[in-house]
Order: C-alpha cells, then structure tokens, then sequence
C-alpha cells in the first residue's frame, strides 16, 4: 500500500522510531551514543523542539518530540543526516545509515502523554541493556536518568513531567519513579507503537466504531479534530506537487520534467518513468488515478511501472535522498 504523508503540525505530540537500515546497529560503542546525543540536545535548542522523552537502544531509537516552530521532517533530515556523517567517518563505512523512513505518531498530549515517556523510558529495562530499576536510574542514554536528576541534557522538558506528579520536585521525582516502576508488568505495550484504530479502541476499552487513522495515537474524536485541520491544507499534511516530485526526479535521469511528462522509448525514459510512478504512489502517497492522468497512462500501467520502480529506487542513492527532500 502507499505510504500516507506524515502529519506536521507544530505544536502536535510526535512519537518518533528510527531503526538501521536492514537492522543493523546503529550505535557500536558509547562514543557514537555521545555524539549523537550532543547532536540531539543540540538541535533541540537550536530548533526550539521540545523533547519530553528519549531512549537509544543498539539499533534503533524512540524519541517523544513536540516540534514547535521548525517543522519534524527538517528537525530529523538534519538529526538524522549530521549523525550518518560522523558515524560512515568513526567506522569507515559508507552508504545509508537508517531506514529510509522514520516512523512517527501524532499522540493525543492529555490522554497519553506519561504513558508514552514510560513507555519510552522502559525500553532499555526490556531489551536487557540493564538488569532493574535501579539501573535504569543512571542509565546514560534514555531520559529517565535526567527526569530523576542524575543526568543533564539540555533541551529536555523535565519540568512539564515533573510537574504531572507534583508541586514540590523530590516528591514529584519519587512519585515519577513509582510510576516507571509499575509500568514493568504491563509489557511491551504494542498498542501506543501502530494500528491506528487498533490503539485507540484497546487503550479507551471502547467497543463501537470510532474514526482511525494509522497515523494518529487518540480516541476518535482526537482522530476527527486533526482529519479536519489537515483536510484543510495540503500544507499541513505535508504534501508536494506532482510537479515538484517531476522536477526532483528528471534530473537525475539527465532528462527534462517535460519529456518524462511526455514519454519515450529510451531506457533512461522508461526508468525515470517508473521510479517517478514508485516515488510518488507508494513513498509520497500520490492516487495512482492522478499519475496516470499525469503520464497520459493506465492505472494499471502505472502498478506495473510502480513495481519495476522499486528496484531502480533501491539502487539509486540520490532517488533516496529525494524522499528526505521532499518532507522538507
């Protein structure tokens, strides 16, 4: 299926997964977690993004953003890039670093928002980087550690949490503790990471139809409110023009956007053709309807361009970062 547009709204609670490409680690020691990290508080200061929570873990890590004037596709672009850079440097390599896409989920602030930051926080306790609790407290790359006081990173939002358990902070960091800690027994928690309605109907214990989206962490009504912000701009859902995917893509096949509008016999023609059918149906989420009127060809032919596209993009490097520009 096509992967929809992200929702970017500022303002709007994010839950952001970001795993290495084919799984692989994406920190080997503790000096690539530093770096990444010093990137991290960086950015947020820079950018005014607010973070409430974060965890890295040896191939992939969770971060809970609340962007505000800097939207989160060019908050990660630049996390996400800066960091590959000096990671290839340390370790000799090249090529990508991330899956090419980074998974996040706008969240209901007021019905889920604790409930993420432990969620998020739990995660190194379950994947066995440390053996309890008491580990945890001073583990050095999650915010928990700075919640509680024992750590620094400047640009997270301890207060905001703190302030959820109490006036006074001491009491406030036991309570929080407490909380964390009873968290243990409820598992992983697959519901607060995807399935859209599925989320929303198992964390309300509601039963009837409510409106879903796969994008969205919320009740129904919550689901309901942002559908009808993003219905009213392109903008906010983060939606390019046909055009604008025409005028990244043709270039890198040395051809012009009119002639790959126009068609041809030529290998380099055929191959624009049906990269730009897979870039634009199945990663920016375009009907294949409106790039068949585009292309002057059937849906059908666009399916099948679609599908011989995906092992052009798989290839190409600059048809990758085609897709990090476009979010921007």
């Amino acid at each position: 299926m096509p992967r929809t547009a992200r929702i970017d709204i500022p303002g709007l609670l994010q839950h952001v997964m970001v795993r290495g490409i084919e799984k692989r680690d994406i920190f080997l020691d503790d000096d690539d977690k530093a770096l990444f990290v010093e990137r991290l508080s960086t950015l947020l200061i820079a950018t005014g993004t607010e973070c409430l929570a974060w965890a890295l873990l040896s191939n992939h890590f969770h971060l809970l953003l609340r962007p505000q004037s800097t939207k989160l596709a060019t908050f990660m672009r630049r996390l996400l890039t800066g960091y590959a850079v000096v990671f290839n440097r340390r370790h000799g390599r090249s090529g990508h670093l991330f899956q090419n896409r980074y998974k996040s989920i706008v969240c209901d602030q007021d019905a889920h928002l604790l409930e993420l930051v432990r969620y998020i926080h739990l995660n190194p306790l379950r994947a066995g980087l440390v053996e309890s609790v008491d580990g945890l407290d001073s583990y050095p790359w999650s915010g928990h550690a700075v919640i509680l006081g024992n750590r620094e990173l400047a640009g997270q939002k301890v207060a905001e949490v703190l302030q959820m358990f109490g006036k006074r902070k001491e009491r406030a960091r036991k309570l929080y503790r407490t909380f964390i800690e009873d968290g243990i027994k409820q598992g992983k928690r697959d519901e607060l990471v995807g399935g859209g309605l599925r989320r929303s109907l198992k964390l309300s214990g509601a039963k009837e139809q409510q409106a879903y989206d796969e994008r969205i962490l919320g009740s129904g009504e919550f689901v309901e409110q942002l559908q009808r912000v993003t219905e009213t701009t392109d903008i906010a859902l983060g939606r390019v023009s046909l055009e604008d995917i025409l005028s990244r893509i043709a270039p890198i096949f040395s051809i012009t956007p009119n002639s790959l509008r126009q068609g041809g016999k030529r290998k380099e023609m055929s191959d624009a053709r049906a990269a730009f059918c897979y870039v634009a149906v199945m990663k920016m989420g375009v009907s294949g309807a409106a790039v068949a009127r585009l292309l002057n060809i059937s849906r059908a032919g666009v399916t099948l361009a679609a599908r011989r596209g995906e092992n052009i993009y798989a290839r190409s490097d600059e048809l990758q970062t085609v897709i990090f520009s476009l979010h921007d």
